[in-house]
């Protein structure tokens, strides 16, 4: 089997679909039946796929943002430049792929090209059709537009859950015979430590650990963070200023309530906001927690969930779309607008030391079930369907 991967999304530090497609790159070798494996940029072909700790860590993203990249930000929000991006895209996108029509090509990334042979897209999640308040007006119609053309062109879907594969069936009517899932997992990084293995770490940060509730992920309206933050100012002081709620993770888009909440509760001594960490400081971070809690209204996968388990930390999280498919019966579920029943739960992962243990139990058990090495397995069983192979 020949193999073109899409590996455009991968960018350093490595978060949600860029781990994917990297993850793929060192797995899909190890699989039956690969025979090459050729890696496309949206641009060109490469041999090969840097090493996370070969390049520097990229400093905290709004400090990062240049003249070049405020220029892609503006072309990005222009649907006349998006446009004409899409139709000169499109005039020349199939010149790379000469002589590859006995190639699988896979778009990791809700997109594929026209291309001579067989293609499979993986399509993550359907929020910009399902919950487009969840996102920027132009990132609605740019991603709905591609998603539906790269499902014209692909003859199989892949997608991370049971859920998005539901979703994709019911709202595109698309057969749900062409649709395979092939779960996520989380890198060997994610693993307990005990507190003197992380100290060194944790007072860098001025944190103790066991004694701070952990949220990672964007700074965005879909991860419901101000409800999270609303439930926790619920608890009495005393509880908050000794656990406090550690955020971390890039600001995202529409957060200016967001981050009047966090400035708020920053004043008042009970959350600290870290914004970007290094790669290799997160699953530190999250190993030290006393609790995770991931409140989120929509995931594909909910993979922070999973990573969270794999520490040997109990999770609070939202019973919504994929995410039970993940936690199994092994965390918390509260919805994500009910606010006393997650004040409730926020309270008891804290402190209920019987809950506690049984939760850190089930989710390092449950977290084993979840592997890389499976994940591209299913994978290369998609390619096999899409070849028309049984």
């Amino acid at each position: 089997m020949k193999v073109v991967l899409s590996v455009q999304s991968i960018k350093f530090p490595l978060t949600g679909i860029g781990r994917y497609t990297y993850e793929l790159t060192r797995h899909l070798p190890q699989v039956a039946n690969v025979e090459t494996l050729r890696f496309y940029t949206g641009e060109a072909f490469i041999d090969s796929i840097p090493e996370p700790n070969t390049l520097a860590e990229e400093p905290e993203r709004p400090m990062a943002v240049g003249a070049f990249q405020r220029f892609k930000r503006f072309v990005a929000k222009s649907q006349t430049v998006v446009d004409v991006y899409r139709f000169l895209k499109a005039r020349t996108e199939g010149s790379p792929f000469a002589g590859l029509d006995d190639h699988v090509y896979h778009g990791t990334n809700f997109y594929v090209p026209r291309f001579p042979g067989a293609s499979v897209v993986t399509l993550h999640d359907l929020s910009v059709f399902t919950m487009p308040q969840f996102h920027p007006r132009e990132r609605v119609s740019y991603l709905g537009r591609e998603v539906e053309a790269s499902m014209k062109r692909a003859r199989r879907i892949i997608t991370d859950s049971d859920y998005i594969k539901g979703e994709i069936v019911s709202h595109f009517g698309f057969p749900e015979e062409r649709i395979s899932v092939a779960k996520l997992a989380c890198g060997e990084e994610f693993h307990p430590r005990g507190p003197e293995e992380i100290a060194g770490l944790l007072s860098t940060y001025g944190l103790t650990y066991g004694a701070y509730t952990l949220y990672a992920g964007t700074i965005e309206p879909r991860k419901n963070l101000a409800n999270l933050i609303e439930a926790y100012g619920r608890l009495p002081l005393s509880i908050r200023e000794a656990r406090p709620l550690v955020l971390v993770g890039y600001k995202g888009w529409n957060n200016a309530e967001i981050l009047k909440k966090i400035d708020q509760g920053t004043r008042e001594g009970w959350i600290k906001y870290l914004g970007y960490v290094p790669a290799d400081h997160l699953p530190p971070l999250l190993s030290g927690a006393g609790l995770f809690a991931f409140p989120s209204w929509y995931e594909g996968f909910g993979l922070p969930v999973l990573e969270a388990m794999a520490s040997g930390v109990p999770v609070l999280t939202s019973p919504l779309s994929c995410i039970p498919e993940v936690g199994g019966d092994a965390v918390h579920y509260a919805h994500p607008d009910d606010l006393p029943r997650m004040t409730e739960f926020l309270e008891q992962g804290l402190f209920d030391e019987s809950w506690r243990q049984k939760a850190i139990a089930g989710g390092l058990k449950r977290a084993t079930g979840f592997s890389w090495k499976r994940c591209a397995e299913d994978t290369v069983q998609a390619y096999r369907l899409a070849l028309g192979h049984a």
